[in-house]
């Protein structure tokens, strides 16, 4: 009987650990959604921005936020540095999907483990 137990207590334990193992699983499932959201919201912005800006002559000088700073610049160079943002976070998100992909495989097979402890638990306990 003692061994028994000693089985039933390592079953706890190790399911206790694949447990928080999903928990943080799904939580940087939810970090990576935003994350990804947050940067569409930027690409959105900026394309709208360069919407506008194409309207103007490229020799026009304007105000280009930098942090908290503003410096003038011409339309061209400003248009210049937005498609690079653009580029650069669409990169982040192909990167963010990636990972998050490689998530929803570790949750998945997560939870397929959480599954075959319970069924294993009452394997033992109907022994």
């Amino acid at each position: 009987m003692a061994g028994k137990a000693e089985i039933d207590v390592e079953l706890k334990k190790a399911f206790i650990a694949q447990q928080q193992r999903v928990i943080e699983t799904r939580q940087k499932l939810r970090l990576s959604d935003m994350q990804i959201d947050g940067m569409k919201m930027d690409i959105r912005r900026s394309e709208l921005t360069d919407r506008e800006m194409a309207a103007l002559p490229d020799d026009t000088v304007v105000y280009e936020s930098v942090g908290h700073a503003f410096f003038l610049e011409s339309v061209a160079k400003v248009r210049q540095n937005i498609d690079g943002k653009v580029k650069a976070s669409q990169e982040k998100i192909k990167k963010l999907e990636a990972n998050k992909n490689y998530l929803e495989r570790t949750l998945k097979d997560g939870e397929n483990n959480l599954r075959e402890m319970v069924q294993q638990r009452k394997e033992m306990s109907s022994h």
